[in-house]
């Protein structure tokens, strides 16, 4: 054990528990056996363990400062909800601290470190895509810190988040294309360990199941960045496999569409549409324009952060899930 002061999470490696566990043992929690408390008693003692008290005294005063977790910064729609988020925090007088995990379990892990020792009154989170186990987000929760989950909650009872209706979201883009006459829609979908990319997928399914199209394995696959979406093309025109229309996750995957559409001839609109995800500001840019499904990522920020204020100050609510819509932006790609 090192030398310097010992904390819940040298005690949970020594025990082989999670830090939430020992947190919570030590509170005498009544989910924790009673052999479990024990032996996390003892070995506290036993190391002279003793709590931060910077952190316990900061957590009984107000620090005015939140944290934010976004996966990347790069995302027009990461940083319109980060503008959402301070437009809020201005008009309460709080400070916002952003770090970003670079979609990434570990990443995120070390953000949340940085603000364990209770300097911040609250987090504003949208977990990673390798996130798959929350026992870092209950340690923080125990700890008194209370957190608003967005555009990618975890998947808990009674957990505060704002998200879109993802859903609704996808299968209007897909009944849009039936519409227009397209009855081999290829879904480029996000990855299945998120609810988005498993909300999107649903959304898609259900819109063919809706127009009377047979659902083709062949026609999705896991594809959600601008290299992906390339690969993506590449394998289903290598394969063989009809499509007169691509649906994408995000409007990165839809730009890589887009290029080898454009690489090997297939005209765009006439031959092939294409639909993105979250109007990103390149999205317009692009040529042809992509139509895209717009998120509202700043009310989303302004909705987060609202929340979060409200368990900062206790303020009950009825309402645990906000959920926001989405709605089809139609440019020149359909």
């Amino acid at each position: 054990m090192r030398n310097s002061r010992v904390t819940i999470k040298d005690i949970a490696k020594e025990l082989g528990l999670s830090a939430s566990t020992v947190s919570r043992a030590l509170k005498d929690h009544p989910d924790i056996s009673i052999e479990t408390k024990k032996a996390v008693v003892e070995l506290s003692q036993k190391l002279k363990y003793k709590p931060n008290m910077m952190a316990l005294s900061l957590k009984n005063s107000r620090s005015n400062v939140v944290g934010v977790i976004i996966p990347e910064l790069v995302h027009y729609f990461f940083s319109s909800v980060i503008a959402g988020i301070q437009e809020v925090a201005s008009k309460h007088n709080m400070r916002v601290i952003v770090q970003q995990s670079n979609e990434s379990f570990e990443q995120e892990g070390k953000a949340l470190d940085a603000f364990a020792d209770g300097w911040i009154d609250g987090l504003i989170i949208s977990k990673s895509k390798e996130t798959t186990s929350y026992e870092h987000f209950d340690e923080l929760q125990d700890e008194g810190i209370p957190i608003v989950f967005f555009d990618r909650p975890i998947e808990r009872e009674n957990v505060d988040s704002v998200v879109v209706d993802d859903f609704k979201g996808a299968y209007d883009a897909v009944q849009y294309l039936a519409k227009l006459g397209r009855s081999k829609i290829a879904h480029f979908a996000g990855p299945a360990s998120t609810h988005v990319g498993r909300e999107r997928l649903k959304g898609y399914r259900k819109a063919l199941e809706d127009a009377n199209i047979a659902f083709n394995p062949n026609l999705v696959l896991y594809a959600d960045s601008f290299e992906k979406g390339v690969a993506g093309v590449e394998e289903l025109i290598a394969n063989n496999v009809e499509f007169d229309a691509i649906f994408t996750c995000n409007d990165f995957t839809a730009m890589g569409v887009l290029k080898v559409l454009k690489k090997v001839g297939i005209s765009v609109p006439e031959k092939v549409a294409v639909i993105g995800f979250g109007d990103e500001d390149i999205a317009k840019m692009i040529e042809p324009p992509l139509t895209t499904v717009r998120q509202p990522g700043k009310e989303m920020g302004r909705i987060a952060m609202q929340t979060l204020i409200d368990k900062i100050n206790n303020i009950p609510t009825s309402e645990r899930v906000h959920v926001l819509e989405a709605h089809i932006v139609v440019r020149e790609t359909t």
